[in-house]
């Protein structure tokens, strides 16, 4: 059987011959049901908060896997930038490194380019300076022959005047070429 304030202030009992007094027992029925009554209103309010509560907790919790779900999610890119980040630090470095080769091996070339260029000059310079006394030295040895085949006749004249005909300076003449 379900009490209910109602129930109780409206309870009756039977009829005895030296039974409790009918007053106090209504007063009592009376003091009960509205204690009843005040327990029950806090029971159905505190059911009513608890149920509200639940929700509460409910959706707290729905609030709290979403905010763990996005700082995993967060922590995974988070993660994967760091990660993608050193690669392509790792590659720019890579490529700085090759690049730098590459820049090295063709100055390294150029030099040696230069450098037997250099040589080549020197060499051809070389031959330039023989071959310009080899043809002096041939003039000189023409003039030298056409000098004392005209020297005879020409001994009077060259009395006169110093020998300078045999003096022919290679060198000097390579310098002014030069």
């Amino acid at each position: 059987m379900k009490f209910s304030p109602f129930s109780i202030k409206n309870q009756e009992f039977g009829k005895a011959l030296r039974g409790y007094d009918k007053d106090e027992v209504r007063a009592y029925l009376e003091k009960l049901s509205d204690e009843f009554e005040i327990i029950q209103n806090q029971n159905t309010s505190l059911s009513e908060e608890l149920d509200k509560l639940r929700g509460q907790v409910q959706e707290y919790r729905k609030i709290e896997k979403s905010l763990q779900s996005t700082l995993l999610s967060a922590q995974e890119s988070s993660s994967k930038s760091v990660e993608s980040a050193k690669k392509q630090t790792a590659l720019m470095i890579r490529e700085a490194e090759l690049k730098s080769t590459q820049i090295v091996e063709r100055a390294k070339d150029q030099a040696d380019f230069i450098r037997d260029s250099v040589l080549k000059l020197r060499e051809e310079k070389n031959l330039l300076m023989a071959r310009l006394k080899a043809m002096i030295n041939s003039q000189a040895s023409i003039l030298e022959l056409n000098v004392e085949e005209v020297s005879e006749p020409v001994q009077v004249y060259k009395e006169n005047k110093p020998d300078r005909s045999n003096d022919i300076n290679v060198d000097d003449i390579l310098e002014k070429l030069l």
